[in-house]
């Protein structure tokens, strides 16, 4: 009589010495990570600086949509106003570009607008320490308030997408009527000086793409350790039964709340990136749309892996581009198209289409 086999627990190798094979998540992100890497690494080599820089770009919207993986995904929190903390972050470190530009004068738009003096609030923002500190302390605090009023109530679901998704608007409304303090319509841009650096130089776009890839990569690590930590288990012990974590003594409020603030300082980091390497930000960029869009490609990406996130951000981000450029009138419906054939045919995105071709593999060996 053979005895019963012991439990193994994920990461540990059975008793018997064989090597345990990986399952379809684990499978999945360890190949992309794995790939993605060496694509980082060879896009430098092998891309043109003009490609390089729209690649930069697609990274900056996947930092995005790895917060909203980690809110929306994880946590359950769909949020549509990612946009008002990508406003936050980039305005940030447009404002210290600005300031820096400008030598101690003020601002162009500033001057074409009819302002005499510089407003008290960008003072402290020509300090670098000062502005970099406030590309995540803003959308943190603002997330950390708004979590706190909403959550307590236990708003969730369609009223809370629906309140961020106001915030945003409100966001653009504030942005676009103050003209003499935001640039108005048209945000900021011409930028020069990137602490020391020729903006425009291909060097620096160079140094800028490595830059985001590699905090790309850093906030990655950090939010899938984040996810298979202990508070990660109680993140989606929140999200598939938010009332059951109550019951066990948990205040879900909290971990909510938590959970939102690190998905907005990640959006914060990566508008404060956004800016020196597109040269821009304007309120255009902030608002509902946008915001869904990102929301989107984190659904055709898978919302339920932090790596479908990224996939599904840097592969709308190419298609967007592709097709604007051979069919740029179909786009749109394009878009939509795909996302509707996503949602009908693999619910849980790429990620998770992939992770049931793993899976199957599997079953047949």
């Amino acid at each position: 009589m053979t005895a019963p086999a012991m439990p193994v627990r994920p990461g540990e190798a059975p008793p018997d010495g064989t090597v345990r094979r990986w399952r379809g998540p684990a499978a999945f992100a360890a190949v992309f990570s794995a790939v993605a890497v060496l694509a980082l690494v060879a896009a430098p080599l092998l891309l043109e600086p003009f490609r390089l820089g729209l690649l930069a770009k697609y990274l900056c919207y996947a930092i995005v949509a790895l917060g909203i993986g980690l809110a929306w995904g994880q946590g359950g929190m769909l949020t549509l106003g990612q946009g008002v903390f990508f406003g936050l972050g980039g305005y940030a470190m447009g404002m210290y570009l600005k300031l820096n530009d400008a030598g101690g004068d003020l601002p162009d738009f500033m001057v074409w607008s009819g302002v005499e003096k510089l407003p008290a609030l960008w003072k402290p923002f020509g300090n670098p320490v000062f502005a970099l500190a406030m590309v995540v302390v803003l959308p943190v605090a603002v997330a950390l308030l708004l979590g706190t009023l909403v959550f307590r109530q236990r708003v969730r679901g369609a009223y809370f997408a629906i309140l961020t998704q106001a915030l945003a608007a409100a966001l653009v409304i504030l942005l676009v009527g103050q003209q003499g303090l935001t640039g108005g319509t048209n945000g900021l841009t011409n930028f020069f000086d990137f602490f020391g650096h020729d903006v425009a130089a291909d060097e620096t776009q160079r140094g800028l793409y490595l830059l985001v890839a590699a905090v790309l990569g850093a906030l990655y690590l950090g939010a899938r350790q984040l996810v298979r930590s202990r508070f990660g288990r109680l993140l989606l012990a929140v999200r598939d039964g938010e009332d059951r974590v109550r019951f066990l003594g948990y205040d879900p409020a909290t971990v909510k709340t938590l959970t939102f603030a690190v998905s907005a300082g990640m959006t914060g980091i990566a508008g404060a990136l956004f800016v020196p390497v597109v040269g821009i930000i304007s309120p255009a960029l902030l608002g509902v749309v946008p915001s869904l869009e990102l929301v989107v490609a984190v659904a055709v990406g898978g919302r339920f892996a932090l790596a479908g996130a990224v996939l599904g951000a840097v592969v709308m981000g190419y298609a967007r581009t592709y097709f604007s450029e051979e069919l740029p009138d179909a786009w749109l419906y394009l878009q939509g198209a795909l996302f509707v054939l996503v949602m009908t045919l693999a619910p849980r995105g790429i990620a998770g289409l992939a992770a049931n071709l793993v899976r199957r593999r599997e079953a047949r060996t």
